[in-house]
């Protein structure tokens, strides 16, 4: 029997996707869906990550490490695993609701993967948060996606929408994040949020090699944005190198990346951007 396809030639079951684009899509039992955090993240109560992997597949993309699969991990971005259980699992905790918590969406994966918006799997945990938790999140996506959801996110009380844009050129882009959203679409995305009056930052992180640098931050600015995140890519930091693919390496020295074009870059930004945070502690919740 042959396999059923959609108008995009993907497979598909009568009930749920299997395949996206370039991504298999397999369907999960979660343990838990709230991650205490730690490390980096150590300042928010909890992480909550919908899904594991990523269609997106950064090549930098220091999360291809956690994969406890090898195979996993030299394949990420080619496979996007659904918490089908995670609305389910966050319900249970209506008993002791958590009100006041912290929570950053998502640590280890983009929360707007391309099924999202079939599965509105998001929207329904946004749902749950507002209604029984009445937490402060943060929402961290290079997916314009997001603004599917603006009628729940201007309810929250405390909530700020980041959205990542790693550099001002669409061959950089392109050579990184293929399989990412352009800087265009992106800029407009969180545009819209702001204009939507919702607290937004765009999150520079990593920085990759930057073509213009005043007239990338003036891109920035237009955006209406006030919040921004800065953070070096780190090739041989520790154990986080195992994650990062050897073609990023590559583009790295062709394009003379190194901490002094950084620390350029860096003093530029830091004279046209209002509000720039560094690493960690741009991050602390909001």
């Amino acid at each position: 029997m042959n396999p059923q396809l959609d108008l995009f030639g993907d497979e598909k079951t009568p009930e749920r996707r299997t395949k996206m684009g370039q991504s298999k899509i397999a369907y999960k039992q979660a343990s838990s869906i709230l991650t205490a955090t730690s490390g980096f993240m150590k300042d928010y109560d909890y992480s909550i990550n919908p899904y594991s992997g990523c269609s997106f597949g950064c090549t930098y993309c220091y999360a291809a490490f956690f994969s406890r699969d090898k195979e996993k991990m030299d394949n990420w971005g080619y496979w996007v695993d659904v918490k089908e259980n995670a609305l389910t699992l966050l319900k249970k905790k209506r008993k002791k609701p958590m009100i006041g918590k912290t929570l950053y969406m998502s640590s280890v994966t983009d929360p707007y993967q391309p099924i999202e918006k079939e599965l509105e799997l998001v929207r329904g945990i946004l749902e749950e948060l507002l209604e029984f938790h009445q937490v402060r999140l943060v929402i961290q996506t290079r997916s314009p996606m997001v603004i599917r959801d603006i009628d729940l996110l201007r309810q929250f009380k405390v909530l700020q929408v980041n959205m990542t844009i790693t550099t001002d050129s669409e061959i950089i882009r392109k050579a990184f994040e293929p399989l990412c959203p352009s800087n265009k679409v992106r800029l407009k995305a969180i545009q819209e949020i702001k204009e939507a009056g919702i607290q937004s930052c765009i999150t520079l992180t990593p920085l990759l090699p930057v073509d213009e640098p005043r007239l990338f931050a003036q891109s920035l600015k237009a955006t209406g944005v006030e919040r921004f995140i800065i953070q070096p890519f780190h090739p041989s930091k520790g154990k986080f190198v195992r994650g990062t693919r050897d073609e990023a390496l590559q583009l790295l020295e062709e394009h003379n990346w190194d901490k002094r074009e950084y620390q350029r870059i860096l003093q530029i930004m830091q004279e046209e951007l209002p509000q720039l945070g560094i690493g960690q502690s741009g991050f602390a919740p909001i």
